[in-house]
């Protein structure tokens, strides 16, 4: 899911890529000048200042067989033992932990928590999307295990994820019940639940195909990255989970103008009926992404306020 400065690029290359038929060349072509655009000091007029009163910085994390960059959000006082927000940020085939400073910073300093982006592999031909699921699993769990290096309390830990980050973090959150791993609360935005043959049959998938934030040839790249041929899709999608009871809170963050809303209302509403605690808030008008851009979509203030207080409830309720 292509966000934050896509629209410009697009602009600036004439008009909209053919998705579908780009080579594995054009993609990571396409994927680096992107990248750049979105943490460059110029994209800051639409993904935010970070607070200030948050430090930001980027580590690596040691695990099986590949060391991983996360971007770390610490209060600027330096406390310890403080709650581990474990954050994805969305894009599948592209994006960076850079494009979510403006929210995470202000998590950071204001819950106060120490919040660690995870930088996973990004989808392409060789990577599909249990990769990105296996990183964003692998890092919360090792930041737990060596909880008093990372200066955090295991028994305060929440998982927050956007877009496909949201997928991630849902399927963390999943495999977090089963591993004995207690969550606080799950935060979704915008999120991509479903990568099954079903995927593209939702309402608001129709209604919103060609939005300026995502479009219906960007989800279907998306598709195709995610699930090759040989894949068990529904291991990939939480919204056909087996068993949703007992898992954390959740928040479940919907933009109206999304061709995903469907997925985030579906989500909550299979939540619920599972039996686990879910709070569906809808943003109308809002396309999909917002919260990553502060600067252009002025509902991502509220969004990010509602964030804070239901984290701060479920960490110091």
């Amino acid at each position: 899911m292509s966000e934050v400065t896509d629209t410009e690029s697009r602009q600036a290359r004439g008009g909209e890529p053919d998705w579908l038929a780009m080579t594995a060349e054009e993609l990571a072509a396409y994927r680096d000048a992107e990248n750049r655009r979105r943490a460059s000091p110029e994209a800051r007029a639409i993904t935010g200042v970070p607070d200030p009163g948050a430090a930001i910085q980027w580590q690596e994390v040691a695990l099986p067989g590949r060391e991983l960059p996360v971007r770390v959000y610490r209060p600027s006082h330096g406390r310890d033992d403080l709650p581990l927000v474990l954050h994805v940020h969305g894009g599948g085939f592209v994006g960076t932990a850079v494009q979510c400073d403006w929210a995470n910073s202000h998590l950071a300093a204001q819950l106060p928590a120490v919040v660690v982006s995870v930088e996973h592999r990004l989808l392409d031909q060789e990577t599909p999307l249990s990769a990105a699921v296996d990183d964003g699993w692998d890092v919360l769990r090792h930041v737990v295990r060596h909880a008093v290096q990372w200066g955090v309390d295991p028994a305060r830990t929440v998982v927050f994820g956007e877009s496909c980050g949201a997928l991630i973090s849902a399927l963390a959150a999943i495999r977090a019940k089963a591993a004995g791993l207690h969550l606080k609360a799950q935060v979704l935005v915008n999120p991509a639940v479903d990568v099954t043959e079903t995927m593209f049959d939702h309402a608001s998938f129709t209604e919103h195909a060609h939005t300026p934030t995502l479009s219906a040839p960007v989800l279907r790249l998306f598709h195709r990255l995610a699930v090759p041929p040989g894949t068990d899709p529904r291991a990939l999608s939480p919204l056909h989970a087996d068993d949703l009871n007992g898992l954390a809170p959740a928040l479940v963050v919907v933009p109206t103008a999304d061709p995903l809303a469907d997925h985030g209302r579906a989500y909550a509403e299979r939540l619920r009926a599972a039996g686990t605690a879910a709070r569906l808030t809808e943003y109308p008008g809002a396309g999909h992404a917002f919260l990553s851009m502060p600067g252009v979509a002025p509902q991502a203030e509220a969004a990010r306020a509602e964030i804070l207080e239901f984290l701060r409830a479920s960490l110091f309720g």
